[in-house]
């Protein structure tokens, strides 16, 4: 498979497991399990460059998640992912068919986990969030890995990830021809010769309002990723503030393919419930970025709302700036977004402005939440988008 269709991003601990020995029998274990879901309605509108890319979609979905209790240490989780668009015309079948249009369901969690002391251990398929791996859930269906990662929080402010991954699940089919398109995603090889992806990933937080983060990630026979981030965030009063600078490299297996390099830096302030950033990344060395393993492994700093604007090409850079407003009172968080990327080997410039607005239910209706968001495209690029989703957690 090749790395431009996966991506490696935080396998960011979701958290250990409750404590050991919860349940006295297997019976009790399943029966005091917790069941959770989520409804989705989401419309998305897309103009890009040529009339050929132009189309809206509406899609609605369930997500069925399951965990058992603990029984000895061990416990089961399972997650269901479903996606229907009845209502998509042609140009909408074949303008989202690699990212929103499928109809079916999908079994995309299904992991045996234990835990002893301070070590956790994960095996089957399962949700990743690090830098260097991570399954993006900005469409209907988020991705998913097969695989086995082993967590421990042993040393003090420090947490250590192992991980292997030898199945991927994108968002939806990878056979996208045009007699076959609208099928569910399916658990595809990763490496070179289906030979998987390794990953290594080290937080330290014992330094006073720091974290470090390491990470290695390969995929065999492809590429070795490696990626170090250094942040730093500050309180003082109601201003926060914060600083933070990361680098990458892809070292590829090919011959004759140079190895790519990626400097990042940013810095916050908040005052209140304003807060605003501003971004810069820079590719250089060669050879484009290869940024990990799935799509929501998407360590740069600059990059656009709805999406990462371009900023792996090689001899590019790109800066962004970000402001937000939370106002809390009626439960509404506004933003908006500019990103710039200027690629030096085509002396091209693309800018991408977002706006974007989040709100939260109470009351009868809560657990519902409504996003909405637009990004339009001008300089050298050209386009405009529109997502609105609508979600109801239970």
């Amino acid at each position: 498979m090749k790395l431009a269709q996966l991506s490696l991003a935080a396998i960011v601990v979701a958290g250990l497991a409750t404590s050991s020995f919860a349940a006295d029998t297997l019976a009790d274990a399943f029966k005091n399990g917790k069941v959770s879901g989520e409804l989705r309605a989401w419309y998305f509108d897309r103009d890009r460059a040529g009339s050929t890319n132009d189309a809206d979609i509406f899609n609605t979905g369930l997500v069925l998640g399951y965990v058992t209790d603990s029984l000895y240490g061990f416990s089961f989780g399972a997650t269901m992912q479903s996606n229907f668009a009845p209502f998509a015309d042609a140009d909408a079948k074949r303008v989202f068919k690699t990212d929103m249009y499928g109809s079916g369901a999908i079994l995309s969690e299904a992991y045996i986990q234990y835990k002893f002391g301070n070590t956790v251990a994960k095996v089957g398929r399962q949700f990743i969030t690090t830098p260097l791996v991570a399954g993006s859930g900005s469409r209907m269906i988020k991705q998913s890995f097969e695989g086995a990662v082993i967590i421990n929080t042993d040393l003090p402010n420090t947490t250590l990830v192992a991980g292997y991954v030898d199945k991927y699940q994108q968002r939806t089919s990878t056979n996208t021809d045009a007699t076959d398109i609208g099928n569910m995603p399916e658990f595809a090889q990763v490496g070179a010769n289906g030979d998987g992806a390794y990953t290594l990933l080290a937080i330290n937080k014992s330094l006073p309002g720091t974290t470090l983060t390491a990470q290695w990630a390969e995929v065999t026979d492809v590429v070795d990723d490696y990626y170090f981030e250094a942040a730093y965030a500050g309180k003082a009063s109601n201003f926060t503030y914060g600083l933070a600078a990361n680098y990458m490299m892809s070292d590829y297996d090919a011959s004759g393919t140079d190895t790519a390099k990626m400097y990042g830096a940013k810095a916050s302030i908040g005052v209140g419930d304003f807060n605003a950033y501003v971004a810069y990344s820079k590719i250089k060395d060669g050879s484009d970025l290869a940024p990990g393993l799935g799509g929501g492994a998407q360590p740069v700093f600059a990059k656009g709302y709805q999406y990462t604007a371009g900023t792996y090409t090689d001899n590019t850079k790109a800066y962004s700036l970000d402001a937000t407003y939370n106002f809390k009172a009626i439960s509404t968080l506004v933003g908006a977004r500019y990103t710039e990327v200027k690629d030096g080997d085509v002396s091209t410039k693309k800018a991408y402005t977002d706006v974007y607005a989040q709100y939260t239910f109470a009351g009868a209706l809560k657990g519902l939440g409504a996003e909405l968001s637009y990004e339009d495209m001008s300089k050298d690029a050209e386009g405009k988008e529109l997502w609105f989703k609508a979600n109801y957690k239970f």
